[in-house]
């Protein structure tokens, strides 16, 4: 039998961060964030009128939009947009968001 070295306790959270730190997933656990965090970081108006989809590797947010009106106004609040998705956020930064037209 094997005698394992125990350390002190670790928190759930503590140990997720960790092994996401290790293991490099860290970075894609950010991106996947701004999914559920959409509503709050662009707004209600936004949100009902644009929702994110995909997130690639490399920072590319997909968001399908409802109108093209609609994307038309997005695509030149772009700027804005990015820099509400990125405030405060380590890794996991978003580097373009694509603009899709729902049918």
């Amino acid at each position: 039998m094997t005698s394992k070295k125990r350390g002190r306790p670790v928190a759930v959270g503590e140990a997720l961060d960790g092994y996401l730190a290790r293991s490099g997933l860290a970075r894609r656990v950010g991106q996947a964030r701004i999914i559920p965090d959409w509503p709050g970081l662009v707004g209600p108006q936004i949100a009902a009128v644009a929702t994110p989809e995909s997130v690639t590797p490399d920072g590319v947010l997909f968001v399908r939009v409802t109108t093209s009106a609609w994307m038309n106004e997005l695509q030149l609040m772009t700027p804005d947009i990015m820099a509400r998705i990125n405030a405060g956020r380590g890794p996991g930064r978003i580097t373009t968001i694509r603009w899709l037209l729902s049918r």
